[in-house]
């Protein structure tokens, strides 16, 4: 084998048919990809594992992709090449992305341009894998679909995760009233350092009532909840008049009695980044960008693993304690 095809050939994770975690199988002979137009390969520093990942990977999820294929769509890196009309990047700018068209677990990656952000000298690659789904889908939730004011209150409950702690960040650096939960005292301290007022343990049988206490007659306008299928029917009974439920994350079915929408006039509203519009994503860019610029958008970088290591890191994120930050794949 000659040098100059060895260099075509990188490390990357592929499925070829969807179940557990043991389905993530690194390979290391994968071509890398050519970016098209409109397009540009990254070389791959870091990559957040999300949730939904691990959703699409078992065949649960809506989307389901054609198989084989690689997960990832948060990388963090530096621009190896550019395709044709790309004129916002050139090699070796430091770069973040939120979504690939080849998958993120893998030394390079290919990403539409427009989905490609420069990645401020203030954040680390690690940083940088850890802002795409979480920041974007933490503003999504607070304003293009939960409809935030500055002096509303707003319970994140499961705060210490990647998207957690971005809607803690985002919310209180726009004026809002930040209650979060987390499962261990690790993760509340975290919450606490990172924008919100007053934590939650949510593994105390009567934290519910602590919650109530704490926000007496009024309740909570806004609750961002991760694990709705545990949380959705004692989440109506936190809210304020005309409060609302975003769900951002759900692992199964439960059981609500409507009645409890029609006592305040609540709604359950669900998100999904996927559905957005360009300019819906454009506007979360712009106010994550000045975010970072403006020193409050600080991503906490929990568990990292090295590429080898994903199959754990797919138990982990979904069998952990409590989550401490976003975790990361490290290349």
């Amino acid at each position: 084998i000659t040098m100059a095809t060895t260099r075509n050939v990188m490390r990357a994770v592929r499925v070829f048919g969807f179940g557990g975690p043991e389905v993530l199988k690194l390979q290391s002979d994968v071509l890398v990809p050519n970016p098209e137009e409109n397009q540009v390969l990254i070389k791959v520093h870091a990559c957040g594992v999300n949730p939904v990942e691990t959703y699409i990977r078992s065949g649960s999820y809506a989307r389901k992709p054609a198989l084989p294929y690689t997960p990832g769509s948060d990388v963090a890196g530096v621009v190896e090449s550019v395709g044709e009309r790309v004129t916002a990047f050139k090699k070796g700018d430091r770069v973040f992305t939120i979504g690939t068209v080849s998958g993120g677990y893998a030394d390079y990656a290919v990403a539409a341009a427009n989905r490609v952000f420069p990645l401020s000298d203030a954040l680390d690659f690690r940083q940088g894998a850890a802002i795409g789904i979480p920041y974007f889908t933490a503003y999504r939730a607070l304003f293009q679909k939960g409809r935030a004011k500055a002096g509303e209150s707003v319970l994140v409950h499961g705060a210490s995760g990647g998207v957690g702690i971005a809607t803690c960040q985002i919310a209180r650096a726009c004026g809002l009233k930040v209650l979060g939960t987390a499962g261990t005292e690790e993760g509340m301290n975290i919450v606490l350092r990172n924008g919100c007022h007053q934590a939650f343990n949510h593994r105390e049988a009567n934290y519910i009532d602590k919650i109530k206490e704490y926000t007496g007659m009024e309740g909570v306008d806004i609750i961002i909840e991760m694990l709705s299928n545990i949380n959705l029917a004692t989440d109506l009974q936190l809210l304020s008049c005309a409060g609302r439920v975003m769900v951002v994350g759900c692992r199964g079915p439960i059981e609500i009695n409507p009645r409890d929408t029609m006592n305040k006039e609540s709604s359950i509203i669900g998100v999904s980044l996927f559905l957005a519009t360009e300019e819906e994503m454009h506007e979360c860019a712009t106010a994550i960008r000045d975010g970072i610029e403006a020193g409050w958008l600080k991503p906490v970088v929990g568990s990292e693993y090295p590429l080898e290591k994903v199959v754990q890191a797919h138990e982990d994120i979904i069998h952990s304690s409590g989550a401490r930050g976003k975790m990361v794949l490290l290349l």
